[in-house]
This record gives C-alpha cells, structure tokens and sequence, in this order.
C-alpha cells in the first residue's frame, strides 16, 4: 500500500447513482482528453489541477488525461479571468478543438472573475468570452472537487 494512500485513506467515494453531476456529449463518456489554458490566473487552481491529476487523487484512472495540443483534446479547462492578453488565444484554443468539444472553467475566477472583476486588464470571465460547458466553483476548488465534475462528464 503506498505510503499517501495510508496516510489519507480513500479519497474518492464511488460515483453515486442517478443522473452524472455535468452532462458531457455521449461521445465524450469514459474517456476525455484536455487541454488546460490559463487565462489569467493566480496559479491557485493551476496546483489544484496538478494535484487532481497526481498520484493522491489520480483523475486519469477515470478516463480525463491532460493534452498538449488542442488538436488532440476532447475539451479545454480554463482557470482565472480571461486577459486582454488571452482572450484571442483561448478563443483560438477551443476554435482548434474539434466537436464535439467541452468547456471547463476551474475556479471562482473562471466562472465570475473572483477578486479580479472590474480590472484594468480583464476582459470578463470565460463564458463572456467563449460558451462554458461546466464550471467548478471554488477559490481554488479542491482536487476532489475536479475529480468529481471530470468523473460527471466520462460518468466512470
């Protein structure tokens, strides 16, 4: 038994029945494939991410895997308010993406700008920007959190 897992004990809970918590194309069950785009973030959600698909909490065994091109991504997970800076960028990302395509904003930032609304330099939030699929609230959202809105979409 590895050494995290006595230490933490279970940290997913079978998925529970009934209706999955985000609805994704049936194309898109049981496996998933993203590209992460930071869009002007604290880097807050950026290690939740990390630790979501790290060994503790393993979002891979569920069928989500991170991507480097947005030619190979089933979807596109966004984190922080959308820049000046980002706003071409991701729009381009997820127009690279072939459908059927999902879009993800991580974080209280992606959904609503969080602390940074009414900045100098943010254009808005990620769905001001492109059409959002499925958000996770939080600041930043916890890897479970992640896991769970993941294992929603692949419903696995």
């Amino acid at each position: 038994m590895s050494r995290a897992l006595r230490r933490f004990g279970r940290v997913t809970e079978p998925l529970a029945p009934g209706p999955p918590t985000a609805d994704g194309p049936p194309e898109l069950v049981r496996s998933l494939q993203l590209r992460h785009v930071d869009a002007g973030s604290c880097n807050g959600c950026e290690l939740e991410i990390v630790s979501a698909f790290g060994p503790v909490y393993d979002a891979e065994r569920f069928g989500a895997r991170l991507v480097a091109s947005p030619r190979h991504a089933d979807g596109v997970l966004v984190t922080g308010p959308v820049t000046q800076n980002m706003a071409v960028p991701l729009l381009r990302t997820v127009e690279a993406t072939p459908r059927p395509r999902v879009v993800i904003a991580v974080g209280d930032c992606a959904r609503d700008c969080g602390v940074f609304a009414g900045g100098y330099g943010v254009v808005g939030a990620v769905g001001d920007v492109v059409e959002v699929d499925t958000s996770i609230p939080g600041c930043p959202p916890h890897p479970t959190a992640i896991v769970e809105a993941l294992r929603g979409i692949t419903r696995r």
